[in-house]
């Protein structure tokens, strides 16, 4: 029985390739985020959205229609914000 390291190995892989440098990466939902965050959508909302793009277009406007909101709230209220007494 011949040792691995005498045994001809047929593949297309280059004697400079290093794979000892490779980094492995997860796959499912306790994979490690490299750069991002991630969020999961329930198959109900992940349906209404082609892509992350999508997803974020929406939050945006969303977000501007929530401080408009806000803003128009404040102008609103009145200036004196004492209460009567009882």
């Amino acid at each position: 029985m011949k040792k691995i390291d005498e045994l001809e190995m047929e593949d297309e892989l280059r004697p400079e390739y290093d794979l000892k440098s490779l980094r492995v990466r997860k796959l499912g939902s306790e994979r490690k985020s490299f750069g991002g965050t991630d969020v999961r959508l329930e198959p109900d909302v992940a349906k209404m959205f082609p892509d992350s793009d999508a997803v974020n277009q929406a939050l945006r406007f969303l977000i501007r229609v929530m401080q408009e909101n806000k803003f128009a709230a404040s102008e609103n209220m009145p200036n004196n914000t004492s209460h009567p007494a009882d």
